[in-house]
């Protein structure tokens, strides 16, 4: 028999059965596009280039080509917006951050021996967001395919004995068992019979009806990235680097999916409306290395090449969830179910993540002291990303979906810079491949930059602007209902660095 009292739980945190995504492993292994507002202006193209304080971050070799001692900050305003179609109802949400988006320096020690063939060695730190997670999305429609949340609960409920969730709470079950709990508990699911080893189970949701759908998600946090650097340059024509990479990240994403149908009323109490929310905070810190070298082909043209490890992160997830629900009957007697809010924060146990490895192949030439143009190309397989450990049988099953569902992809950066006396003009483009074989799950990305800069001698100040867009389509849940809106994001984003030469 459907269980009517829904038992409060107070403030209860613990360890729990992990339910780590793709989604949650692509949002480590992607980058933005970061840095000073040089290196946006240009799209990034600075792997065979160096001489730039973000460029280090794509090929370790080019603080090298530094002569000078050179310290900058970049400050960053970024602009989301996000236009939504679900079922032929289009919405837009938008967001709007300020921050401070990189910051370091470089020293530069000439070797004082003519003799010697190694002319200096360079060390640099250089701090970048290398992600900014803040981004808002909002979706409404009415389901065109007639399908319900009620989806959700069953997919997790169907073989889960009766009892399991009469018996337990919420704190108690892992995370497949919650969602069932919650699908029981809301009265969104009931048993097939009353008998306690029951493991089928049947929806309280009516058909026959429209069900009008929200669903908002809102995210914030970043991903820095701190470098620490050391290269060497052989005659100024072979450029050598290192680089140490310390990364942290803190993440929250709140979700709030809302549904209503308007199906016939019928005698027993039946749903009427949903709301679900889900709330997710991931915090942890990683490990990467990379190596680069740049050489100078002829006095206008140097090739440079890169690569980056995966960066090995420990990561630590709390996860918090809450239902409400109504219930009506024929005669329109309405119930306002108690809030399922369990109070409690799952606190996962510690895992690890390992992102794909990159490689950057660039090519550059110089038009003596007028100006540039830049070219590279990276390659990164996102099917090789790993959640560990790996004999764990539920990243064993996930790592197998991501290497079914990954792919291995290329990203173009192309980027110019034009010199009128002390003014230089940037423009840049930049094409990457989306990290999904079927390219609409997350679409490719396509983006537009340029700026401009002024050399007062000592100081420069550089200014850029930065368009990217990526649709992609995504269903709010991953299991029992996976239907999802298509939304389109653009990116807009305006920096200025100041740069300062000792």
């Amino acid at each position: 028999m459907k269980k009517y009292i829904f038992i409060f739980l107070t403030g209860l945190s613990f360890s729990a059965v992990q339910a780590q995504e793709i989604r949650d492993a692509l949002r480590y292994s992607q980058d933005n596009l970061n840095g000073t507002a040089r290196y946006r202006a240009m799209s990034g193209a600075f792997g065979a280039l160096g001489g730039d304080l973000s460029s280090i971050n794509v090929n370790p070799a080019g603080s090298a080509i530094f002569i000078n001692n050179q310290f900058g900050v970049t400050l960053t305003n970024n602009s989301n917006k996000n236009d939504s179609d679900y079922f032929g109802n289009k919405t837009t949400e938008k967001d709007n951050n300020f921050k401070i988006n990189q910051a370091g320096g470089v020293f530069v020690f000439n070797n004082q021996s003519n003799s010697s063939k190694w002319k200096k060695i360079s060390v640099g730190v250089n701090y970048e967001n290398a992600n900014n997670f803040n981004n808002a999305k909002y979706s409404a429609g009415t389901n065109a395919n007639d399908n319900s949340i009620d989806g959700y609960f069953l997919s997790y409920a169907d073989g889960v004995p009766l009892k399991v969730l009469e018996d337990n709470n919420y704190r108690n079950l892992n995370n497949n068992d919650q969602q069932a709990y919650l699908g029981y508990n809301g009265y969104i699911i009931n048993p097939a019979t009353n008998d306690r080893e029951e493991t089928l189970y049947n929806s309280n949701v009516p058909g026959g009806g429209n069900f009008y759908q929200q669903n908002a998600e809102r995210s914030e946090g970043y991903n820095g990235k701190l470098s620490f650097n050391v290269a060497t340059s052989y005659e100024d024509k072979l450029f050598i680097g290192l680089n140490l990479n310390s990364h942290f990240t803190d993440y929250r994403r709140f979700s709030s999916f809302y549904e209503i149908n308007d199906a016939p009323l019928s005698t027993p109490y039946t749903i009427t409306d949903v709301r679900f929310d889900n709330e997710l905070y991931t915090y942890g810190s990683g490990f990467s290395f990379q190596v680069g070298a740049i050489a100078k082909v002829t006095n206008e043209l140097r090739a440079g090449l890169a690569y980056e490890s995966s960066t090995w992160y420990r990561l630590n997830d709390e996860f918090t969830q809450d239902l409400f629900t109504t219930t009506t009957n024929a005669a329109g007697d309405i119930r306002s179910n108690p809030l399922a809010d369990p109070k409690t924060t799952n606190i996962y146990d510690v895992y690890k993540l390992q992102t794909p490895s990159k490689v950057t192949g660039s090519l550059a030439y110089i038009f003596g002291k007028s100006g540039l143009i830049s070219v590279d190309y990276a390659i990164k397989d996102y099917s090789k990303t790993k959640f560990k450990p790996e004999n764990d049988a539920y990243y064993t099953s996930l790592n197998n979906s991501m290497g079914d569902l990954l792919d291995n992809t290329s990203e173009l950066r192309i980027g110019a810079e034009y010199k009128i006396k002390e003014l230089s003009l940037r423009a840049g483009y930049r094409y990457e491949q989306s990290p999904y074989k079927n390219e609409s799950t997350i679409g490719d990305l396509t983006g537009y930059s340029g700026g401009l800069g002024y050399n007062f001698g000592s100081t420069k100040i550089d200014l850029s602007y930065a368009y990217a867009e990526r649709s992609t389509q995504q269903g709010f849940f991953t299991q029992g209902f996976t239907d999802g809106a298509t939304i389109n994001n653009i990116s807009n984003n305006v920096s200025l660095t100041f740069l300062f030469e000792l």
